[in-house]
């Protein structure tokens, strides 16, 4: 009551309390706030929207063809002949298109990367052929500035209908193509045999491929990839091979560098067998396959019948516990040192018999996710020809786990799910039998934007806008007037950390290129290759350390969407990344390096050197988290009130000393007198 007995006071209190509710108000809070306001806001799956992408358009393929270091995207129109490219416009968070073009024949796939060797993504072409039963192959080189040179495409020796895959088969790191020729029923080579410096260089050269032997007539479709399999760094080659009728067989070719290929494991598929895919699901530094079985598929829906998610799982030497022990006794590698990852194992095994007692290999049905009346989208029918639909891995979450995105089917309506992996327990499918870790959960919380897609033809996991997260997009087949692509953003918090990586191809001296002129100079940042490996290892909170295995775009085929970067979540750690090995496809003796103590939260690329003995180029880009401009809150006001408590303790001082000066010019020397 005395505060308002004054008017004095009384005005100076209504000028304050005008003043705090003018910068309370929307624009005098916008005004003086130093952050910028959040694109999405709540803890869920969040829509958000199309982002530039209209039309009757599909997402081919993923690529950095400017070279910004952002994710830019390959679409193929309705017309199975028109290629665009779209760059990511990161301020107007949109995909701007800045390229396009018309193929003359139907396209069944599209493959960026850089064949020329010049730093620059190049368009690989396979399309439909006037000859029955071969698929033409053509490359649209990349132009210096932007676009690419349609008028002088390269037109490369034919394949059979069954997609090549990329690989580096003699380690000079330059994309060559394993597959098969119309003319011969054993697998071929197309080897990069491009100079530059050489008016009208043919591309490829077709020859006999480094596999002694090799006898499979390759599935189509198929999931054919370039992974690192028996824990050695260095990439092998994966087959899924045709045996005739329904049945399905793998094998895997060891990489041996200059001694060329070894086929180190054969053996039958299950039955119903759909297209595979790599990950190490249970986090133990190896890579798994992961795929879907089903007794029957509409070939008009694209819906399987009575599927089942299967995992096998990869059994090789296991993490050491201490980071003194060596790994080896009795002259025996019994396990691999936590500074000593890129230890190959040539007792690798996969076991994919369906027995109780085999615990390298899980099988689940689909219907312990779904209802009853649901099933497997496995077939995307709305392109021509069918697509293949794989179960797509990514670590959502950020625990160091991949989780699967998949499509569920009834009737008309196919809808997006997300299954999350956790640690195994009572009725959680995937942990039937001892000695498994790991098994799945359908998500079911804040997800009401992938319930609501009801048109879905297939999904794909991405980092949008470059934000450390898995985002998800999902094409539609745009019934109703949707458009052809929703993206889905992953704005679930996480308290864990991520690691993104890129090895690139070597094709420039020391990250930089120059055009021929020497006119323009540029980055090589988006020529990504398949066959990179990453292991490395990590300290969770308790202190417990293990060790996770991630391949650089192991597949490309049928329209596979595998980001040029590798993303992996690290789970909760209050540490740096302890070792990070990065193994590439180079025939030295050294094919990898080990990195010690890399940061968190943060994008590593790797420029590795063609030459021996040369040192590999690394970079390291932060990325700053949303709670930096808080942290630097937090240190100027402390700062401040340190800086206060300071001053008031050295005028308490000063007043201290001007008392006690006072005091002795008063003191009498009674001794003096």
């Amino acid at each position: 009551m005395y505060f308002f007995r004054s008017g004095r006071r009384k005005s100076r209190t209504l000028f304050c309390l005008t003043g705090i509710s003018l910068l309370s108000s929307a624009h005098g809070f916008k005004f003086w706030w130093p952050f910028p306001k959040k694109r999405f806001t709540g803890n869920s799956l969040i829509e958000a929207g199309t982002l530039g992408l209209t039309g009757d358009i599909r997402v081919v393929a993923f690529g950095d063809f400017d070279g910004d270091q952002l994710l830019d995207v390959l679409s193929l129109a309705s017309d199975q002949q028109t290629v665009s490219v779209y760059n990511w416009q990161h301020d107007a968070f949109i995909f701007e298109e800045s390229a396009t073009f018309k193929h003359p024949h139907r396209i069944y796939n599209v493959v960026p990367g850089d064949f020329t060797h010049n730093g620059k993504l190049d368009i690989l072409v396979m399309s439909e052929s006037d000859s029955s039963g071969q698929m033409d192959l053509t490359l649209y080189p990349s132009l210096v500035g932007s676009g690419f040179d349609v008028q002088n495409a390269l037109r490369l020796p034919p394949s059979s209908i069954p997609q090549p895959i990329p690989v580096d088969a003699d380690g000079d790191m330059k994309i060559d193509l394993l597959g098969r020729s119309p003319t011969s029923s054993n697998l071929q080579l197309w080897q990069n045999v491009y100079n530059a410096s050489v008016p009208d260089s043919p591309l490829f050269e077709l020859m006999e491929p480094p596999l002694p032997n090799a006898r499979c007539s390759i599935s189509n479709p198929h999931g054919n990839a370039v992974v690192d399999l028996n824990g050695d760094c260095l990439a092998d080659v994966f087959l899924v091979c045709d045996d005739g009728g329904d049945r399905k067989s793998f094998q895997i070719w060891v990489n041996n560098k200059d001694k060329g290929f070894s086929l180190s494991q054969q053996g039958p598929l299950p039955s119903g067998t759909q297209s595979i895919s790599l990950a190490d699901v249970d986090r133990d530094g190896t890579i798994d396959l992961v795929f879907s079985t089903c007794s029957s598929v509409s070939r008009s829906s694209g819906v399987g019948r009575d599927c089942y998610i299967n995992i096998a799982y990869n059994r090789q030497l296991a993490l050491c516990k201490s980071t003194t022990d060596s790994g080896v006794k009795k002259g025996e590698q019994v396990c691999r040192p936590p500074g000593d990852l890129c230890t190959a194992d040539p007792n690798f095994k996969f076991d994919l018999r369906d027995d109780p007692d085999n615990q390298l290999f899980a099988r689940f049905p689909v219907s312990s996710f779904l209802p009853k009346d649901q099933s497997l989208l496995v077939l995307d029918t709305t392109y021509n020809p069918p697509l293949p639909i794989s179960l797509k891995l990514g670590d959502a979450n950020l625990d160091g786990f991949p989780d699967i995105l998949l499509i569920s089917a009834t009737g008309k309506t196919k809808t997006p799910k997300l299954l999350w992996s956790v640690p195994c327990g009572k009725d959680i499918p995937g942990c039937d039998g001892g000695g498994r870790t790991r098994g799945f959960r359908l998500a079911s919380k804040d997800v009401e934007t992938l319930e609501g897609i009801t048109d879905a033809r297939s999904v794909s996991f991405l980092d949008m806008d470059e934000d450390g997260t898995l985002d998800i997009m999902v094409q539609r087949t745009g019934e109703g007037g949707r458009g052809p692509v929703v993206f889905i953003q992953n704005n679930f918090y996480y308290d864990a950390f991520f690691l993104k990586a890129i090895v690139l191809n070597g094709a420039c001296d020391n990250g930089v290129c120059y055009s021929p002129n020497g006119s323009e100079k540029y980055h090589p940042f988006g020529v990504s290759y398949s066959g990179a490996s990453y292991k490395y290892t990590v300290l969770d909170t308790a202190g417990r350390r293990s060790a996770a295995q991630v391949g650089q775009l192991p597949q490309t085929a049928y329209h596979s969407l595998g980001t040029p970067y590798s993303f992996f979540g690290l789970g909760r750690t209050n540490n740096y990344i302890e070792n990070l090995f990065v193994g590439t496809t180079v025939h030295h003796k050294e094919h990898y390096i080990n990195m010690e103590g890399v940061v968190p939260n943060s994008k590593v690329v790797i420029l590795p050197s063609v030459k021996e003995g040369e040192n590999w180029r690394r970079e390291l880009f932060l990325r700053p988290g949303e709670w930096i401009p808080w942290v630097t809150v937090t240190v100027v006001v402390g700062t401040a009130i340190l800086a206060i408590i300071v001053f008031v303790l050295q005028l308490n001082e000063k007043r201290e000393d001007e008392l006690e000066r006072r005091r002795a010019s008063h003191h009498i020397n009674f001794d003096a007198l």
